[in-house]
């Protein structure tokens, strides 16, 4: 190890409670690892959510506890299959962002159409399953035969850095903290709590350092239940007098973004049955599959943003090109059960990354605990109805603590670089500017089909009366201009990396050099057929 990489290992290490290869006491494991999935759940139920209101599934109450219970399931099993077989970071996998853009274009032009003899929700989903199981393929075949990895060389500290801190930056404006009827002082709660825990309690207690979210989000969750509370007492008998019966109006009412509906909880199925293909035989439309694989490009892009950050965090080298390839094939592989199970996809989670950085805690193990956890509470309906009723506020609050974290962390890969250089910083501020303000500009079409629209698509297509296979083409390539520049990270890492390749610049100056000191080789990942299957003894 040089002293460059000494340095920097010791200045992020300090900071990690457990390290990668670590084992805590089971009982802590159980506990930590429930407080990696608790940080991710806001998101992995919103997709699900999202979809089904999509879809119409939502008139369905018991359809839509499944679904959401599948993507739990999908979630353990991921998550289990990316650390022991996988690149073998410590990353909760879930749903994605990155490919709802398409899904929920899928989901629009089978719903406008419909189906005869289905319900919309089925239709569709069918139809989103056979674009996510196809386009998944496609990713596995990138992984494994090594094409993903073939683009680290083109990666560097200046394309690094912003494509990380994008992947913070990019739910600044989530509606779980922009909302306009938000409850202030219940995300304040929230975040005050995740600050005092985890940044000035933290040497006065162990606790404090380990389970500064889980916390958090339960005394935030508790405070919120109990001012939700419709209580009715009595009737009452005191020295002989019956007084009552006594009524408790609730403090926050059922529209209050804060309201927790805890009748909800008891309002569904004990067990789910989930199982393969259990929504139908998926189906394949050749223009689904290409505005998916877009999504799932740029879920590519966010993964391996999410690789570098937690090595970052963890204080290991910077990954090597066969980490990346076995984590974006393992990706591709578990996207394909994602779409034989029926849910919208399956990607590493960036939430978790922030609560290590919060935490300490980067545990291999740990993470494998809570998806198992996941894994079997996924099939009890209660679960996910008691998840659902996290309030939006204290999501919110989670957000703007573990999402600043990996901004600081994507930042923090600029120490590499030759700050004083124009070139680095025109970059950097490029790349920043177009990941928010491209996206911000798709916020304005609600899908590809009003984006075709608005570039005037249907109309040329329409007068000049093309083929079929070329008005499909064509689509193609919008739906995916329009899915990748809906993608912050996505954006502004292609424009960091183009920029960062063409413009000219010295290895020093651009942090490569840096960097090569602290990358680990090909030798030093170990995959499952190293450890496992390929021993002589």
């Amino acid at each position: 190890m040089t002293g460059d990489e000494a340095v920097a290992d010791e200045a992020v290490g300090d900071d990690i409670e457990y390290g990668i290869d670590e084992q805590p006491p089971l009982g802590e494991s159980v506990v930590l690892g429930i407080q990696h999935y608790l940080t991710m759940v806001g998101a992995n139920i919103a997709v699900p959510l999202i979809l089904a209101g999509a879809m119409g599934m939502t008139d369905y109450p018991g359809v839509t506890a499944r679904f959401i219970g599948t993507f739990f399931v999908v979630s353990g099993i991921a998550t289990l299959a990316q650390t022991t077989f996988g690149n073998r970071y410590p990353i909760v996998q879930g749903a994605p962002f990155s490919m709802l853009a398409p899904a929920l274009a899928i989901i629009g032009v089978v719903t406008a159409g419909g189906v005869s003899g289905q319900p919309s929700w089925e239709a569709a989903l069918v139809q989103l399953q056979g674009a996510i199981i196809v386009a998944a393929i496609v990713e596995v075949a990138m992984g494994y035969f090594g094409l993903v990895g073939k683009l680290r060389r083109f990666l560097s500290p200046v394309v690094v850095a912003p494509t990380i801190a994008l992947i913070g930056l990019s739910l600044f404006n989530a509606p779980q903290i922009t909302t306009p009827d938000q409850s202030w002082w219940l995300l304040g709660l929230t975040l005050g709590l995740i600050l005092l825990f985890s940044q000035y309690l933290d040497v006065k207690h162990k606790a404090f350092r380990l389970y500064p979210v889980i916390l958090a989000l339960v005394i935030a969750w508790v405070v919120a239940a109990a001012l939700s509370l419709d209580v009715t007492l009595g009737p009452l008998s005191v020295a002989d007098v019956t007084v009552g019966p006594l009524s408790i109006d609730p403090v926050l009412a059922s529209d209050h973004p804060g309201y927790v509906d805890l009748g909800q909880v008891t309002d569904t199925r004990p067990l789910l049955p989930i199982y393969p293909f259990q929504w139908g035989v998926p189906q394949v439309t050749t223009a689904f599959v290409v505005g998916m694989f877009a999504g799932v490009l740029a879920s590519i892009v966010e993964s391996i943003g999410d690789y570098y950050a937690v090595a970052n965090i963890t204080g290991s080298g910077a990954p090597s090109e066969r980490r990346i390839n076995h984590g974006i094939g393992m990706e591709g592989l578990m996207n394909v059960f994602a779409g034989i199970m029926g849910t919208g996809g399956s990607t590493s989670y960036s939430e978790n990354i922030g609560a290590i950085g919060l935490t300490g805690v980067a545990s291999r193990y740990v993470v494998q605990i809570g998806a198992a956890v996941m894994l079997v509470v996924g099939f009890v309906g209660y679960f996910g109805q008691l998840i659902a009723t996290i309030p939006d506020p204290i999501v919110g609050g989670l957000f703007i603590a573990m999402f600043g974290q990996i901004v600081a962390v994507g930042i923090s890969n600029l120490r590499h670089v030759d700050l004083d250089s124009s070139r680095n910083t025109f970059v950097i501020g490029f790349a920043l500017f177009v990941g928010l303000a491209i996206p911000a500009y798709m916020g304005n079409f609600e899908s590809t089909i009003a984006f075709r629209e608005s570039v005037g698509l249907e109309a040329f297509l329409a007068e000049t009366g093309v083929a079929t296979p070329i008005e499909a083409a064509a689509q193609a390539v919008v739906d995916t201009v329009y899915i990748i520049g809906s993608t912050g990270m996505a954006v502004g890492g292609l424009a960091a990396l183009i920029l960062d390749n063409t413009i000219p610049g010295s290895r020093e100056e651009r942090g490569l050099a840096a960097w090569d000191r602290i990358t680990e080789d090909d030798a030093d990942f170990e995959s499952f057929r190293d450890r496992w299957l390929a021993r002589d003894d």
